[in-house]
């Protein structure tokens, strides 16, 4: 059989199940961390429940999918995962889920793992969603989630360092309410609130016009430049303010 009879019959098994993401719905991926929670403490040996060298290699990650050729707005990751909303009008590869979410894993995998030097690899999901009203209620949802395991973490991890077993440590976190949580870490003068901002919220990602001075040895006169650039707001706000945040910077 020739190569060109050969195509026509095969590659329809490949392109078979090929979806495209309709226009005018949004686009979110979200990528998550393949077995890091025991990579990251058994492994890889980052301080619990939180270390600025990770937060350092999944914002490098979050940016470098941000720039890996997809028109992507806004980058969101707290603990493993990262979470991209793409533009409206993105159309790359004819919004082929399969292609989308293949390459973004592949990227996320390499960069981290060349950041690290050690071999980590992402899974991604692809969220299809048809307003504004439901991007802002993802966002919100993740933000959420954030604030949610970084004061189970903290409780948890205060325990196990003080010699209780994982089970008993699990245990007593999952049985407080979250006044009972804060209470508990600040009878160890912790005061949940005060702890940095991306620890509780997660870190965001978004493009920004920044002013760049140079000099011109032509002119020998000080000169300004814009450039568009990648903004890392470790300091996102809060609550109601952090969905109207999205509202008005993205949607």
């Amino acid at each position: 059989m020739r190569f060109d009879e050969l195509d026509q019959s095969l590659r329809i098994f490949e392109t078979a199940h090929d979806f495209c993401v309709p226009p005018q719905h949004y686009i979110i991926v979200r990528l998550d961390g393949r077995g890091f929670t025991r990579l990251t403490k058994d492994i890889w040996q980052f301080e619990a429940p939180f270390d600025i060298r990770f937060r350092d290699l999944m914002v490098e990650t979050t940016a470098h999918l941000m720039q890996c050729g997809f028109n992507i707005i806004y980058g969101y990751t707290q603990s493993d995962e990262i979470s991209l909303l793409f533009h409206l009008d993105e159309n790359s590869f004819n919004r082929k889920t399969r292609k989308i979410i293949s390459i973004l894993a592949a990227e996320a995998s390499a960069k981290f793992s060349i950041s690290h030097g050690q071999i980590a690899t992402f899974d991604a999901r692809i969220c299809i969603l048809p307003t504004a009203k439901i991007v802002e209620d993802y966002f919100r949802w993740r933000h959420e989630d954030a604030h949610r395991n970084a004061l189970n973490a903290h409780c948890y991890w205060m325990l196990r360092k003080e010699g209780e077993n994982i089970n008993k440590a699990t245990n007593q976190v999952k049985g407080l309410s979250r006044q009972e949580k804060h209470d508990l870490l600040f009878s160890r003068d912790i005061n949940f609130n005060e702890l940095p901002a991306w620890q509780k919220r997660g870190t965001g990602l978004y493009w920004k016009n920044m002013i760049k001075e140079g000099f011109n040895p032509q002119t020998n006169q000080p000169i300004t430049s814009t450039r568009r650039q990648i903004f890392k707001d470790y300091e996102l706000p809060l609550g109601d303010e952090y969905s109207r945040f999205i509202q008005r910077q993205f949607l």
